[in-house]
C-alpha cells in the first residue's frame, strides 16, 4: 500500500489541492468517538476490500460510457413494454402515469443515496454491504439473497420471451432452437468478462434508447391523427374520457406498483458496476444523474403515449406479461395506427430488450452471490474470481438456472413460471428500501458534507421519502394480493404475488438464529465506516463555487 493512502485530500480556499490535518475537522467531531475513526486513515477501496484481496480481484474495465448507458437503458426490457399492459388494462391510464410517477420518484430518491454511497464506498457488493454495515447483517443478508434469486428466476422467463418474439417471423422453428441460441449468446458474453456485459449493454441500450424516442414522436404524430392509415384520426385524450383514466377504482390503482417495480428493477445495477469501474468516482455521479432523464422520458413519457392511443379496454390486451410480446402496448399502438412493417420493427425492439435484461439477470447474480459467499453469508466455493476477474461459479449457476427456460414446453409452464416469478416480484421493493435504510443510518455515524466525495441530490429526507413510498407500494401489493380485482380472495392467488414476502422474513429470522445476533440496528458506535472508503472530496469543494440555480442542475445533468 502506497503511502498516498495514508493522506486525505481536499481542497484550499485557492483551489489547490493539499493533505488534511485534524484541524480541517471541526473540533467538537474529533471529540466525539463517532467520529474518530474518521479522523483516521482513509484508503482507497481497491487496497482494503476484503472481497478484492481475497483471490483474484473483479476486474475494473468498465469505463464512463459503460456506466452511461447501463444507467440510462440497462434495464428497460419487458417489464416496460409488455408488462405496462396489463397494468393499463387493470388500472387505466391514469393509474398506469400515477403509479410510476410515484415508483419513479422513490427510485430517484434512492439512486441518490445509493449514488452517495457508492461513490464513498466503491466496494464489491456495494448496496449489500452497505445494508450489512450501517443496518443490520440479517436484514441484508435476507434482502440480499432474494435479490439474487429473484434475478435467478428471471433469467429462463426472459430467455421464453424472447424465443416467443422470434415466432413472430419464424414460427416453423421450434421455441427451445432459439433458447439454445440465446443461452449460447449469454455464454460467449461471459467469456469476455465485465468488458462483455459493458459493450452489450453499450449497444443494446442505445437501440432501446433510440426506439423509445422513436415511439415517443411516432405517438404524438398517432394521437393528432397524423397518421393516414389510422381511421381513428384525432385522438386527443378521448381514451382518457372512455373507457376512462382510473379502472378498477383504487384497487386498480394498487396494482400498478407490483409492475412498476417490475419495469424500473436492474437500476440499481450501476451500483454494482462501480467495484468494476475504471473511475467510478467520476463516472457514477454522472450515470446516477441519468437516472432522471430515463424515469422522464423513456418510462413516464413513453407510458403516458401508450395511455393516449391505446384504449384500455382493449381485448387484446388480454394476458399482456412478459411471455406474451402480441399483448405488448408498444406494438398494439403501431398496429392499431394500420402502419405496415412498424409492429415487426418493434417486436424486434422487445426482441432486443429481453436478451439485454437476460444479459443484465447474469451481471446482476453473479456479482450479488459473490459479494455474499465472500463475506461468509453463502457458500465458500461462490466466492472465486478467476484470473480475468469472473466470478466462475456464480456465472454457472446463472446459465443453468436459464436452462429452466426449456420447462416451457411441460404441461404445466404457465403455472410452474408463474410461481418462479413469484419470488422476484417484490424483491426490488425491499432492496430498494433496505437501501433508503442504510443511507439513513450511514448519517447515525456523523458523516458531515465535506466528508462526502458526491451528496444526495434530497440529502437524508429523499431516504426518508424512499421508505415511506416503499412500505407503502409493500403494502398496497399486499392489499392487491389478498384481494384481487374482479376474484374473491385466493391463497394461490396471494402467494403468487407475494411469495418473496414469507422468504424474506425466513431468510432474515434464520441469519438472526444462526447468529443469535437479537438487535434490530447496529449501533452506531460500532459501524465501520472506514473500510474501503474512496477518499477526496473535489467535486464538493468544485460545487461550492457555483451559484444556486446551477447546482439545482446538477441533480440532472
Amino acid at each position: 500500500m502506497s503511502d498516498r493512502t495514508n493522506e486525505k485530500e481536499i481542497v484550499s480556499d485557492d483551489g489547490s489541492p493539499r493533505n488534511a490535518s485534524p484541524n480541517d475537522l471541526d473540533p467538537e467531531k474529533l471529540n466525539d468517538p463517532k467520529m474518530r475513526k474518521l479522523a483516521g486513515e482513509i484508503t482507497y477501496a481497491d487496497e482494503t476490500d476484503p472481497v478484492n484481496t481475497q483471490h483474484n480481484p473483479l476486474a475494473q474495465k468498465l469505463r464512463s460510457r459503460h456506466m452511461q448507458m447501463i444507467a440510462i437503458g440497462g434495464s428497460i426490457g419487458a417489464g416496460l413494454f409488455v408488462g405496462s399492459g396489463s397494468a393499463l388494462r387493470t388500472g387505466g391510464p391514469g393509474s398506469v402515469l400515477l403509479g410510476f410517477i410515484i415508483t419513479g420518484f422513490m427510485l430517484l430518491c434512492t439512486m441518490q443515496a445509493l449514488g452517495e454511497l457508492t461513490v464513498l464506498y466503491p466496494v464489491n457488493g456495494a448496496f449489500y454491504t452497505y445494508i450489512v454495515r450501517f443496518v443490520d447483517p440479517s436484514l441484508g443478508f435476507a434482502v440480499t439473497w432474494d435479490y439474487a434469486i429473484g434475478w435467478l428466476t428471471v433469467l429462463p422467463f426472459e430467455l421464453t420471451a424472447a424465443s416467443i418474439t422470434i415466432e413472430y417471423w419464424r414460427d416453423d422453428i421450434h421455441v427451445s432452437v432459439w433458447i439454445t441460441v440465446f443461452l449460447v449468446f449469454l455464454c460467449l458474453v461471459q467469456i469476455f468478462g465485465v468488458l462483455g456485459y459493458g459493450e452489450v449493454e453499450f449497444v443494446l441500450s442505445m437501440m432501446k434508447i433510440l426506439a423509445c424516442v422513436g415511439f415517443i414522436i411516432f405517438g404524438i404524430v398517432v394521437d393528432c391523427g397524423g397518421v393516414s392509415s389510422d381511421d381513428r384520426g384525432y385522438i386527443g385524450a378521448r381514451y382518457w374520457h372512455d373507457p376512462g383514466a382510473f379502472r378498477n377504482g383504487f384497487k386498480g390503482f394498487c396494482t400498478v406498483f407490483v409492475t412498476a417495480a417490475f419495469a424500473f428493477g436492474g437500476t440499481e445495477l450501476v451500483s454494482l458496476a462501480a467495484a468494476e469501474a475504471a473511475d467510478p468516482h467520476r463516472s457514477l455521479p454522472k450515470a446516477t444523474r441519468q437516472v432522471f432523464w430515463r424515469i422522464a422520458t423513456f418510462y413516464v413519457l413513453s407510458l403516458f403515449i401508450v395511455g393516449l392511443i391505446v384504449p384500455s379496454d382493449s381485448p387484446d390486451l388480454l394476458g399482456a406479461s412478459g411471455a406474451n410480446t402480441k399483448a405488448s402496448p408498444f406494438v398494439l399502438a403501431i398496429k392499431y395506427a394500420g402502419v405496415k412493417g412498424l409492429p415487426s420493427v418493434m417486436n424486434a425492439v422487445i426482441t432486443i430488450s429481453v436478451i439485454s435484461v437476460a444479459n443484465s439477470c447474469t451481471y446482476g447474480s453473479s456479482r450479488t452471490m459473490q459479494a455474499l459467499a465472500a463475506r461468509g453469508m453463502g457458500p465458500r466455493f461462490l466466492m472465486y474470481v478467476d484470473k480475468q476477474g469472473r466470478p466462475l461459479w456464480c456465472i454457472v449457476i446463472q446459465l443453468l438456472f436459464g436452462c429452466l427456460a426449456y420447462i416451457g414446453e411441460a404441461n404445466a409452464s404457465d403455472t410452474i413460471f408463474t410461481w418462479l416469478l413469484s419470488l422476484s416480484a417484490l424483491s426490488f421493493l425491499f432492496l430498494w428500501g433496505s437501501i433508503n435504510l442504510a443511507h439513513i443510518r450511514e448519517y447515525a455515524h456523523g458523516f458531515t458534507k465535506h466528508q462526502l466525495p458526491y451528496q444526495a441530490a434530497f440529502g437524508i429526507w429523499g431516504s426518508y421519502i424512499g421508505v415511506a413510498l416503499n412500505l407503502l407500494a409493500i403494502i398496497a401489493t399486499f392489499y392487491t394480493s389478498l384481494f384481487p380485482v374482479g376474484s374473491s380472495p385466493d391463497a394461490e392467488t396471494f402467494f403468487e404475488q407475494y411469495l418473496a414476502a414469507p422468504i424474506v422474513i425466513a431468510l432474515y429470522l434464520g441469519w438472526k438464529a444462526y447468529t443469535r445476533d437479537w438487535k434490530l440496528f447496529i449501533r452506531s458506535s460500532e459501524m465501520d465506516v472506514t473500510m474501503g472508503i474512496r477518499r477526496g472530496s473535489l467535486e464538493i469543494a468544485a460545487e461550492k463555487g457555483r451559484s444556486s440555480w446551477t447546482k439545482a442542475l446538477r441533480i440532472f445533468i
